[in-house]
């Protein structure tokens, strides 16, 4: 008797993360107006922020444009307090053996709250200069070993592994992490070869956030591999959200944020991405909206501007906390139970995103309740100063 897989009901929480801009910030898309350099302490303001809010976790990037995510995430993990980490996990950049004292390393100072994103990397150009030299398919193949050897030197063993592109004899790992067997692994890929790494060995499976039916046959290729394997998997989107009390001053927004974006940004951009990348997922990005400005508009409240010019996630929700809730829902449809957020600059746009929207899907922010006299601006009494309880 066959069992049809459980998915997430439209009235079902969403996991909400936020994102950490360690390659800097700002107000304008191709603009250094209003800009916001790539500095510790306003990563900090961020993580921090976020944690009050109630956000669940953090993702924070990789690549030679961005800071180290595994230092910048130790330095963040000692000043937050429930905050998750999504730091990426990156095959043949680093040896799994010393990845897996990372992860342990990083996992008890955490206190069990760290996440890792397989990055495998889509930018030939880019890897050379870590030293990579594998074609797209192969780097899976290198991936497969490196996540062996990894899970069972987390798992305990004193390992001998003698691969295509790995040796270790009497590997071992003396301080174990705090979960068990090893931190929870998540993955983005978009090729055939990406989604068998996914089946086979990750947690979480996302997707950047292209339109619901390519989401939904990518969830649905990705759910089948994973069952002949005999392996569930849960399913997030990375998406950038642009959301105002009205639609109005929504899409005012988001035309703001690309009004420094010149043609030649835009033209330089797309042929780097066609002729420097060999990422799917990049491709189906660029797809979309094919560098032009007058084809944005890729969904019902689903904007491609930011892919313009950005590399990886390249869409943004925009309208009003009911519009982008019910896209989300429409999402969550589909099997979709993670969100991984951000917008420009993420500072503000993180408490836009939890005061607005949060409320309308259902999501119990930290930062809702407030203590306040009832004398000030923002509270409405009888003067007395005596204190309320008020609760969005």
């Amino acid at each position: 008797m066959s069992v049809t897989p459980l998915r997430p009901q439209p009235t079902d929480p969403i996991s909400f993360f936020w994102f950490i801009p360690t390659h800097g910030d700002g107000s304008y898309l191709g603009s250094e107006r209003q800009q916001r350099p790539a500095e510790f302490p306003y990563f900090k303001q961020v993580a921090q922020a976020v944690d009050q809010l109630g956000y669940e976790g953090v993702l924070l990037p990789t690549g030679q444009s961005c800071e180290d995510s595994w230092i910048t995430a130790t330095g963040l993990a000692t000043v937050t307090e429930r905050l998750k980490y999504l730091v990426a996990l990156r095959p043949g950049v680093v040896s799994p053996t010393f990845a897996a004292r990372q992860t342990a390393a990083l996992d008890r100072l955490s206190n069990g709250r760290l996440l890792l994103n397989v990055v495998v990397g889509g930018n030939p150009l880019e890897l050379a200069g870590d030293g990579v030299f594998l074609p797209h398919d192969e780097r899976y193949l290198q991936a497969d070993e490196f996540l062996t050897v990894w899970r069972r030197l987390l798992s305990g063993e004193t390992l001998d592994f003698h691969g295509k592109y790995y040796r270790v004899e009497g590997g071992r790992i003396d301080f174990p992490p705090v979960q068990a067997p090893h931190p929870p692994l998540w993955f983005g890929g978009s090729s055939e070869a990406g989604q068998e790494i996914a089946a086979e060995y990750t947690d979480v499976y996302l997707t950047w956030g292209e339109p619901v039916a390519g989401v939904a046959d990518k969830v649905a290729r990705a759910r089948r591999k994973a069952a002949s394997r005999g392996r569930k998997l849960r399913f997030g989107i990375r998406l950038h959200f642009i959301v105002r009390d009205t639609e109005e001053e929504a899409w005012a927004a988001a035309d703001r944020l690309i009004s420094r974006v010149s043609d030649e940004q835009i033209a330089a951009a797309q042929k780097r991405f066609r002729e420097q990348m060999d990422s799917v997922g990049q491709q189906r990005m660029a797809e979309l909206h094919g560098g032009r400005r007058d084809r944005l508009l890729v969904g019902p409240n689903l904007w491609a501007g930011v892919g313009l010019v950005r590399t990886g996630a390249g869409t943004a929700l925009v309208g009003t906390p009911a519009q982008v809730a019910e896209r989300l829902r429409e999402y969550q449809a589909v099997g979709i139970d993670t969100v991984i957020g951000s917008g420009y600059p993420h500072l503000e746009e993180a408490y836009r995103v939890a005061e607005l929207l949060f409320p309308a899907l259902g999501v119990a922010g930290r930062g809702s309740r407030l203590r306040a006299t009832v004398a000030n601006e923002f509270t409405v009494g009888d003067q007395t100063g005596a204190r309320v309880q008020a609760a969005s």
